[in-house]
C-alpha cells in the first residue's frame, strides 16, 4: 500500500506561483511513474505533469513551460512529489491531485486533492 498527501493548494493571484507537495509512505519502492493531475470545475480529471523513477518528465501542452514536476526522496518509505506552478491562470483553477503508478502488478494510487484558485 502506498499513501498519497497533498498540501500547498490555496488562492493565488493570475501571475503568481504555488508550490504544490505530496508526501508518500508505504511501499514506494514499487511506484514506478509519479505524477500529478487536476480537475477542474465541471470537468473531468487530466494529466498535468509525471515523473518515472529514471527522472523523465512528461508535461500537459497547457503547462509546458510554466509548472516543474520534480521528486525529493527521504529514505526507503518516503518520497516528495513536489509541483512548482509559476505564472498561474485563471484556467488552472482546479482540485490538485497526486498519483502513484505501479506498472506490474498496474495500480494507481491517489491523494485526497489540494484546492488551487486563481483568481483576482
Amino acid at each position: 500500500q502506498v499513501q498519497l498527501v497533498e498540501s500547498g493548494g490555496g488562492l493565488v493571484q493570475p501571475g503568481g506561483s504555488l508550490r504544490l507537495s505530496c508526501e508518500a509512505s508505504g511501499s514506494i519502492f514499487s511506484i514506478n511513474t509519479w505524477g500529478w493531475y487536476r480537475q477542474p470545475p465541471g470537468k473531468e480529471r487530466e494529466l498535468v505533469a509525471t515523473i518515472t523513477i529514471g527522472g523523465s518528465t512528461n508535461y500537459a501542452d497547457s503547462v509546458k513551460g510554466r509548472f516543474t514536476i520534480f521528486t525529493i526522496s527521504k529514505d526507503n518509505a518516503k518520497n516528495t512529489v513536489a509541483l512548482q506552478m509559476n505564472s498561474l491562470k485563471p484556467e488552472d483553477t482546479a482540485v490538485y491531485y497526486c498519483n502513484a503508478e505501479k506498472w506490474a502488478p498496474a495500480r494507481n494510487y491517489w491523494g485526497q486533492g489540494t484546492q488551487v484558485t486563481v483568481s483576482s
